[in-house]
């Protein structure tokens, strides 16, 4: 006799499930691009591991070092995926990030959190904070990564992220703004692609966040709310939205409201017309694809 197949508890297709006694069904299988340690590349890759007890990683990225001295501004950037799937090693965001620190000719620090439902919603904003802070113990060239110690400039750092990683990203940039930094940091612009911010009645921040009253009453997903926002540290935010994006509206609405809010700093936007959420993951050589990255690099060599 056929056993019965297991009781769905949670059904969020196309990302898991929960059944009853516990266990997750993810639905898209984790995937590495490979790493790249030749000197001569274009740019090279490597994962360093910053929290053993965790687990939590991140991807580092060099670009090709043609002087001993060189020092190079650093991206902090912080993958989508719903809170729930993706990560630093999938070879979208590898190849996105690659491309940004071989046309910008930055060092680039891809954060890989723990995912939800595992783990706690809270848990990828306290990982991204953690791969921050790791990130800048190498600001007097004593952490204990080579590259960060010997290659980048902190006097230009910048935040970035697309869709749940925007949030994040977004967040780390406020806690930042309240939080003594060492006098050599300067954070100086956050680039938020195709972020999640605000949908009412989103049944899947209700399955992450089940005690929250809601996604508007959470400062992480309206960061409007947040009374640290005015003193959020940066000096300019690019809004990267798509005009068919399911999420355009909570993101226009948070840049309306960043311009008219306490926090003095620059923001602009960029939409991509006839474009849905993160389509240039799916045809990263596509005309439009390219005006968006063109346009994130741009930001990123600012005169400032």
């Amino acid at each position: 006799m056929a056993s019965n197949p297991k009781e769905i508890a949670v059904d969020m297709t196309p990302y898991f499930v929960i059944y009853k006694d516990g266990s997750i069904n993810r639905f898209r299988p984790s995937e590495n691009a490979p790493l790249c340690d030749d000197p001569l590349a274009p740019v090279r890759s490597k994962d360093v591991i910053i929290q053993p007890e965790t687990g939590v990683s991140v991807r580092l990225f060099l670009p090709k070092i043609t002087e001993p001295k060189q020092k190079n501004p650093v991206i902090i950037y912080i993958h989508g995926g719903a809170f729930c799937i993706g990560s630093a090693r999938s070879p979208v965001f590898h190849n996105f990030i690659s491309n940004v620190v071989e046309k910008a000719n930055f060092i680039a620090v891809s954060v890989d959190y723990r995912l939800a439902p595992e783990n706690p919603f809270s848990t990828t904003y306290d990982d991204s904070w953690a791969a921050f802070q790791w990130v800048l113990s190498h600001v007097n060239g004593k952490g204990p990564d080579s590259w960060l110690n010997d290659y980048a400039d902190f006097s230009k750092v910048f935040i970035g992220g697309e869709s749940a990683g925007a949030n994040i990203a977004n967040d780390v940039a406020v806690r930042a703004g309240v939080t003594h930094l060492d006098s050599n940091v300067k954070i100086l612009g956050l680039i938020l692609v195709h972020p999640y911010f605000g949908i009412e009645n989103d049944p899947l921040y209700k399955v992450l966040c089940p005690t929250s009253g809601g996604s508007f009453e959470d400062p992480r997903v309206n960061p409007l709310i947040d009374p640290r926002l005015k003193s959020m540290a940066c000096k300019k935010v690019l809004f990267l939205v798509a005009e068919k994006d399911f999420l355009k509206q909570g993101t226009m609405n948070y840049y309306e409201g960043l311009k008219k809010s306490e926090w003095n700093g620059e923001v602009e936007v960029m939409e991509t017309k006839g474009e849905g959420h993160c389509f240039h993951f799916y045809n990263p050589m596509s005309e439009k694809a390219v005006a968006l990255m063109d346009k994130l690099v741009d930001f990123l060599k600012q005169e400032y």
